[in-house]
C-alpha cells in the first residue's frame, strides 16, 4: 500500500464523510477499509476504547500496510454505570435499530434530572505506521442525555445526546459545529497532528 494513502477501518459512509473532511489538510487520499480491498475478521475483545481502536487498526494494517487509522467510541452514561460504554456498538444486539437502542436508554434513564444525566462521547484513535507503530488520540464530548431524540443529520447516538453550547442535539448540528467540538472531531485534529508530524520527517 502506496504510503501516500491512508486507511480508516470502518464501512460507515457517515463517519467516513467526518474523516476525510477533517484530515483532508493532510493531502492524501483516505479510503475506507473497503476500499482498501481489506476485509479482516475482526474480535473487538478489549476492555478500553484505545485497546479496541489499536485491535481494529492492527488487523487491517496486517492486510494493507501503510497507514491505518481506526477508531472507537462510544456513549458514556453516568446514571447507568457508564453503559453503554465500550459496548455501544453492540448494545442490545449488533441488529438493534439506534431507535431502538436510544429509546431504552432514555427509558432507563427516565428518573435521572439535571446534572445527573450527564454523558459524554469518547473516542480513541489508534494509528498503525508503516514500521507498526502505533500512536494513540483520545478525547471526549461534554453533554446530556436530551429528553427525547431529536435531529435527523447525525447517526447512531448522535439524536438523544444534548449539547449545551448549541441547545441542541449532536444529530441537530451541522457537519462543520460537530467536527469542530466532537470527540471524533477532536481526537482526529490530534492525530492529525501527529501524522503531520510523521510524514515531516521523511
Amino acid at each position: 500500500m502506496n504510503e501516500g494513502i491512508i486507511v480508516f477501518a470502518t464501512g460507515n459512509e457517515g463517519k467516513m464523510r467526518e474523516v476525510r473532511e477533517i484530515l483532508k489538510d493532510l493531502g492524501r487520499k483516505v479510503l475506507s477499509m473497503k476500499e482498501a480491498g481489506a476485509n479482516p475478521h475482526i474480535v473487538e475483545d478489549g476492555s478500553t476504547f484505545g485497546e479496541n481502536a489499536e485491535i481494529k487498526a492492527k488487523a487491517v494494517w496486517k492486510e494493507t500496510g501503510g497507514i491505518v487509522l481506526a477508531d472507537d467510541s462510544g456513549l458514556v452514561v453516568d446514571c447507568l454505570n457508564g453503559e453503554p460504554g465500550i459496548y455501544s456498538a453492540r448494545y442490545m444486539g449488533e441488529d438493534t435499530s439506534y431507535e431502538i437502542k436510544n429509546q431504552n436508554i432514555l427509558n432507563r434513564a427516565a428518573r435521572a434530572a439535571g446534572a445527573e444525566r450527564s454523558a459524554r462521547f469518547v473516542c480513541n484513535i489508534a494509528a498503525v505506521l508503516p514500521d507498526g507503530t502505533v500512536l494513540h488520540t483520545e478525547e471526549t464530548m461534554e453533554g446530556f442525555l436530551a429528553d427525547s431524540p431529536a435531529g435527523g443529520d447525525g447517526f447512531g447516538y448522535d439524536p438523544i445526546f444534548y449539547v449545551p453550547e448549541f441547545s441542541m442535539t449532536a444529530a441537530e448540528l451541522t457537519m462543520e459545529q460537530k467536527n469542530k467540538i466532537s470527540h471524533r472531531g477532536k481526537a482526529l485534529e490530534a492525530m492529525k497532528w501527529k501524522l503531520m508530524d510523521f510524514y515531516g520527517r521523511k
